[in-house]
């Protein structure tokens, strides 16, 4: 997979790409599709991952199979937190 960081609106210095790949990266990773909404239109996709570091990370991405570019990146939250460790809990 191939990520485009041409004009990117996150501070990469804040989270680096690496960062981002690794969370993509992740076999535990949660991808969703939004149900509804402005991203339903815009077909954009929802990620949570974690980093080899284990710095929990949500991204909101568009990708053709082939390239990604990821829109946004953050921190989880607490709540999306347990909810990562939740679901990979359940395939245990």
């Amino acid at each position: 997979m191939e990520f485009d960081w041409i004009d990117c609106h996150f501070d990469l210095k804040k989270i680096t790409p690496r960062e981002v790949e690794e969370a993509f990266e992740d076999p535990f990773s949660i991808r969703l599709l939004p149900e509804s909404g402005f991203y339903e239109k815009e077909t954009r996709f929802f990620l949570l991952g974690k980093t080899l570091n284990a710095r929990f990370l949500f991204s909101v991405f568009w990708t053709d199979g082939k390239n990604y570019r990821v829109n946004f990146c953050r921190e989880m939250e607490e709540h999306e937190v347990d909810f990562y460790e939740r679901k990979n809990a359940e395939w245990v």
